[in-house]
């Protein structure tokens, strides 16, 4: 039986040339949940994105995935265990159409990428499951649209849907609403909640009407460590959330410099 856990990292730090980035962060992932990471701007939300997908070595602590420990595993080790992660900048191909950009990431999911030689009737078989993605993300109106003209928002809800076509168990998604507007923030959210069934996502979020919204659990970094770890209406009231967004005079002055 898998564990009620999906990821948990214990003691996880990354220190850059004597900065401490990532600050001995204990987390624990609930299988199935919504997990938001948050926290102000220089907290090491990303550098913790980073160590889980292996773009960045730990300096010391343990990453476990599904009960297996994974710290030590490359890149690719961690993806193909069913860890997929959705950028901060939009990851899809400006010049290839809607449904291009998802048939080519099932082909990444069934290993066939690089059969760039074969025949476009090779693909018909994915085509009813790029569909699928499509509708699953309102695009399906899209499908045979240039990526590059495609609104912004609706560019993330296509990168959903790639992400999703690699069949990942948990979701790290990454800002997935920055640089949005209020319409385009409430169709991602939505999506996003639409997506979660059946998985996992942990998601990096600044915005915290849509952390409020759709987060069972939400763990606050400030200077590389964990804060507070616990539902929105409980880290809201916690007054060192408060103190470590809105800062004190003192912070304040310094950010100033």
């Amino acid at each position: 039986m898998p564990g009620e856990f999906i990821l948990e990292t214990e003691g996880l730090t990354k220190e850059f040339k004597g900065f401490v980035a990532v600050n001995n962060v204990d987390l624990k992932v609930r299988r199935g949940h919504i997990h938001a990471l948050i926290g102000p701007n220089g907290a090491g939300k990303t550098t913790f994105f980073n160590l889980l997908t292996k773009f960045l070595p730990p300096t010391r602590g343990t990453i476990t995935y599904n009960g297996v420990d994974i710290t030590h595993e490359k890149p690719a080790q961690t993806a193909r265990r069913g860890i997929v992660r959705s950028f901060q900048i939009s990851a899809v191909f400006p010049h290839m159409t809607v449904l291009e950009n998802v048939r080519g990431a099932l082909q990444r999911g069934l290993g066939t990428s690089f059969h760039f030689w074969k025949p476009e009737q090779s693909l018909v078989h994915l085509h009813a499951r790029a569909q699928e993605l499509l509708a699953a993300v309102d695009l399906q109106d899209f499908a045979e649209e240039l990526t590059v003209n495609l609104p912004y928002g609706r560019k993330r809800a296509l990168e959903l849907a790639t992400t999703m076509a690699l069949e990942p168990e948990l979701m790290l998604l990454d800002e997935p609403t920055q640089g949005m507007g209020h319409e385009d923030v409430h169709r991602v959210t939505e999506l996003i909640k639409k997506v979660s069934a059946g998985r996992t996502i942990l998601m990096v979020e600044h915005n915290m009407n849509v952390v409020s919204s759709i987060a069972d659990r939400i763990t606050v970094l400030q200077r590389g460590a964990i804060i507070a770890d616990g539902p929105y209406a409980e880290v809201s009231a916690n007054p060192l959330v408060i103190e470590a967004y809105m800062g004190t005079a003192d912070a304040a002055l310094q950010g100033a410099h």
